[in-house]
């Protein structure tokens, strides 16, 4: 079963960390990754670029609206993404604990929808 772990980061926390710790977590992130990707549980990581970089696209009755900038107002932004693959959502809930990110953010842990079992409930 796959499962996407969100990495939300809070940038008033990364700041306040130690000279060096910033830099210290990322190293355990690409070691950690490569033990994951080792193991065949690790399908794809990736990090995104700062949210002020984003753009949110709505299109509201036939009109096409893009704003600069996230869609949510909140102190914890989404900083990047882990595909696992993962038995049961305890074991993606263990995976995603050891990723430092989640002592100065959050790690959401959603399970991937069969997009295969859907299409063909739909009919495509």
């Amino acid at each position: 079963m796959q499962f996407l772990l969100l990495i939300y980061t809070d940038d008033a926390m990364l700041d306040a960390l130690p000279e060096g710790e910033f830099d210290s977590r990322m190293k355990h992130c690409f070691e950690n990754a490569d033990d994951l990707r080792g193991k065949g549980t690790l399908v794809e990581s990736q990090q995104l670029e700062a949210p002020s970089t984003a753009k949110s696209v709505r299109i509201r009755n036939g009109k096409l609206a893009v704003v600069d900038g996230p869609f949510a107002e909140t102190k914890e932004m989404l900083g990047g993404f882990n595909l696992i693959e993962a038995a049961d959502y305890d074991e993606a809930v263990r995976i995603a604990a050891t990723f430092p990110w989640a002592q100065t953010g959050c790690i959401e842990v959603r399970a991937v929808r069969d997009m295969d079992a859907v299409r063909r409930r739909v009919g495509a």
